[in-house]
């Protein structure tokens, strides 16, 4: 495997889920894959889950993480090509792409949108930069349209929990006070559809995914209708994508409760913000997935890197 920058990477997401069960069963059964190799992990934005578990997973295959959090402790990159660089960037990123390959085995990369820029943000200009400009594979720990690491995980987590062969799957948009980008709720979107689930998505009028993501899956304006004998509700905000990065709604009547979740389990990728995404009484019961959710971050990362490791 060359890389793993979206969930269309890949080949069979079964097998996939069976093989990360098998790592979280033995985390350490391939310590010695990675001895020598070195993890760089670059963070253009804040991370806590995806720092950690990414930095734990390449400790259980043996490798050396290093992390830099770009933004602040790095010259600024320029990515335009042509560009006269008598502004606020240092150092081209095909100069600092071409150096951190000298230095790491494999990259992982994360980077947010702007979301005032639809054109900029789906040209993917940071993560596909790095992808052209380094030598090493890259692996994607959030971009401007995608968070494959949580897609892959999502779907470990609904397959170790679910209790029909065809469990019904919502993803649900909730309010909250900013906008948010469409990262997670594209890659869970890719990674249910190539799972065998009954997949709908509910968000109120006005924040409609990007059609060329959801396809053919159903889209329900009606949050209640679209939890009817839900077995997995999903939960995430996201901005508007027609008006792009505007909070066009922000009705409170869309948080997930207690009553509206019925007997589905609840999951969210966190961090999330009690009483406006979620009420307490979801949370604090066993109906919430979200630790789970997070413990498998570190087994997604870590199968990523193992298969990218054994084709080095």
């Amino acid at each position: 495997m060359k890389k793993y920058t979206s969930i269309n990477d890949i080949d069979n997401i079964n097998t996939w889920i069976e093989e990360a069960k098998q790592l979280k069963g033995n985390p350490i059964k391939h310590i010695e894959l990675g001895k020598n190799k070195t993890l760089g992990l670059l963070f253009f934005n804040s991370s806590l889950r995806t720092r950690l578990s990414t930095q734990k997973a390449a400790l259980n295959l043996g490798m050396n993480p290093i992390v830099m959090n770009v933004s602040g402790d790095a010259w600024g990159i320029e990515f335009g090509d042509g560009t006269v660089m008598n502004g606020t960037t240092a150092e081209h990123i095909k100069e600092a792409a071409a150096v951190v390959s000298q230095y790491c085995d494999i990259i992982a990369v994360r980077a947010f949108p702007t979301l005032t820029d639809k054109e900029k943000d789906e040209s993917e200009h940071v993560l596909k930069s790095f992808t052209k400009y380094a030598s090493v594979p890259i692996v994607n720990m959030e971009s401007a349209t995608g968070h494959p690491l949580q897609g892959l995980t999502d779907a470990i987590t609904i397959s170790e929990h679910a209790k029909v062969k065809k469990p019904k799957v919502v993803l649900s948009w909730a309010p909250h006070i900013k906008a948010l980008p469409h990262a997670v709720a594209n890659s869970f979107a890719q990674a249910m559809q190539k799972m065998d689930v009954e997949f709908v998505i509910a968000n109120p009028k006005g924040y409609d995914l990007n059609p060329e993501i959801t396809g053919n899956t159903p889209i329900y304006h009606n949050q209640e209708e679209a939890f009817k004998d839900a077995d997995f509700v999903y939960t995430k905000n996201w901005s508007s994508y027609q008006d792009y990065g505007k909070v066009v709604n922000t009705d409170p009547n869309w948080m997930i409760t207690k009553q509206k979740l019925g007997d589905a389990k609840f999951m969210h990728c966190l961090p999330v913000r009690r009483n406006v995404v979620v009420e307490d009484a979801v949370l604090d019961t066993d109906s919430s997935l979200v630790i789970e959710q997070a413990n498998n971050r570190t087994f997604a990362a870590q199968l990523v890197l193992k298969k990218i490791l054994e084709d080095l």
